[in-house]
This record gives structure tokens, sequence and C-alpha cells, in this order.
């Protein structure tokens, strides 16, 4: 009984075997151009990639200083300079990406407030540490949002908000950054009450 299974395993092994040999050899040039087209495709990529590093790595360390006036901000992505002053590190961000960091908003008014955001001194260094700025061609390269909707703050309330850091995409900028070795960027970040309306 055991030398039949073994006998018919056997035989199943030798069918399924022969079926691969048949389909090997009925589609041989279809498997061949399956796997040079994989290759191809793999080695393009690696080209492809090997040379954008090389040549286009494009990534900018930044550092964004917190200026609060009337306000209060802590915690979150915030961490405090060895100068004292507030920053939020925005890592390494390349062009047309994205970048978040949140923080918390404090109202230290009597009354309620509403609050505005702005973005200032904007600073682009070389490798040397130089300042290029002056050569930027765009006037905003960078796009700086919250999720803050414009609702009144009472006093003494506290709000967790959302920065979102867009850098340009535009071929200009991409140009400038080239051109000029931009290595690293630092700005400021304003947050404080909109004054009232009379």
């Amino acid at each position: 009984m055991s030398r039949y299974l073994f006998n018919s395993k056997c035989l199943e092994l030798n069918v399924k075997t022969t079926s691969i040999i048949n389909f090997i050899r009925r589609f041989w040039r279809t498997i061949v151009l399956i796997i040079f087209v994989s290759l191809a495709t793999l080695l393009l990529s690696a080209a492809i990639s090997i040379w954008l590093s090389s040549f286009h790595n494009l990534h900018l360390p930044s550092v964004g200083t917190i200026r609060v006036i009337g306000v209060e901000a802590s915690g979150g992505d915030l961490t405090d300079a060895q100068d004292g002053s507030q920053i939020l590190d925005w890592g390494t961000v390349h062009p047309g990406t994205i970048a978040n960091r949140s923080l918390y908003i404090r109202s230290k008014s009597n009354e309620p407030i509403t609050l505005q955001l702005m973005l200032s001194n904007l600073t682009f260094q070389n490798s040397e540490g130089a300042d290029v700025t002056r050569f930027l061609p765009l006037e905003n390269p960078l796009y700086l949002t919250w999720n803050y909707t414009g609702a009144q703050l009472r006093p003494g309330e506290q709000i967790c908000v959302v920065l979102t850091l867009k850098v340009s995409e535009d071929l200009e900028f991409i140009n400038y950054v080239i051109n000029n070795d931009v290595k690293e960027f630092f700005f400021v970040i304003t947050i404080k009450p909109q004054e009232p309306l009379y």
C-alpha cells in the first residue's frame, strides 16, 4: 500500500512538472518578454533615482521662530531654543510638499479676541551660511496656513492650532534653490489679536 502511495505521489509530481515544462515551452517568448521588461523597468527606475538624487536633491531644513503678542504659545511641536525663543522645527521640506506642526494658543486678553497669523523675516542661506534672500525670484515662496477658523477666543481660553507650511514648486523658485545652493531657511511666525475695527 505504501509503495502504491509513493508511486502515485511520484506520478502527481511528474504530471505537475510536465505541465510546468509544457507551459514554459508554449509561452517562453511571453515569459522572456515579461522578464526583460521587468528588468528594464527596474534599471531605468534606479538610473532615474540616482540621477535625481545627485542633481535635484532639493530639501531644505527649516525653522520658524514663533512670536506671540497678547497670547501665549505652548506645547505641541513648539520647542525652546538656546536663546530663549520658541521655535517650530519644520524638519526637511521639499518643494511642493506640506509639513504640519501644532501648538497651543491661550488668550491673555481681558476681552474676546480674534487671532491673525503672519509670516515675516524670511531668510534663505546657502551652504556657506551666506544670506541669499535678495536673489529670491518670488515674493512668497512659502505658504503658511492654519486650521484656526476665526472664532473669537474668550479671556484665558486655550485652543490647539495646526500650522501648515507648503514650499513653492514654481520652476523659478526651484532654479533659485539650485543656482544659489540654498541649504536652509528661517522665518518668523507672528500670532496676535487682530486690531479692532472702529
